[in-house]
């Protein structure tokens, strides 16, 4: 048995209803009923990518960022398909900026869906501490 299981079904145009475990997941190729499918690797990314941040800042001696917020950016290539995307990280805690870049990349380690993309797609990221 899988670890995973999906089912997406289209009735017609480009839109597509995916049942993931009890959630429906609305994903629109024309943007018109829900976000694109790049949009929504990319925020799936930074859903992915912020507890894993605060996983990081625990085993870094951190155990409150308080607020975090992801603002994500991606750029496509001529062919609409993904060619970068960046995280700016804005982080709660005051942290300087050592720690913070070492619970940056400790985040990288952790999130699955980081692991899974190319190497050419993993987000530069920038964090701001003391944001909030």
């Amino acid at each position: 048995m899988a670890d995973i299981e999906t089912s997406t079904v289209s009735e017609e145009g480009y839109a597509s209803t995916s049942q993931v475990g009890e959630f429906d997941l609305q994903i629109d190729a024309t943007d018109e009923t829900g976000p694109n499918p790049n949009a929504a690797l990319v925020a799936t990314y930074a859903s992915c990518y912020l507890p894993a941040l605060r996983v990081g800042g625990s085993q870094r001696g951190e155990e409150d960022l308080g607020t975090i917020q992801i603002d994500a950016s991606a750029e496509l290539d001529d062919d609409d398909d993904l060619e970068s995307i960046a995280f700016d990280v804005h982080v709660e805690a005051d942290l300087d900026d050592e720690t913070a870049a070492d619970i940056a990349e400790r985040a990288e380690g952790i999130c699955h869906v980081h692991s899974a993309l190319r190497e050419g797609l993993h987000a530069d990221v920038s964090v701001y501490p003391g944001a909030f």
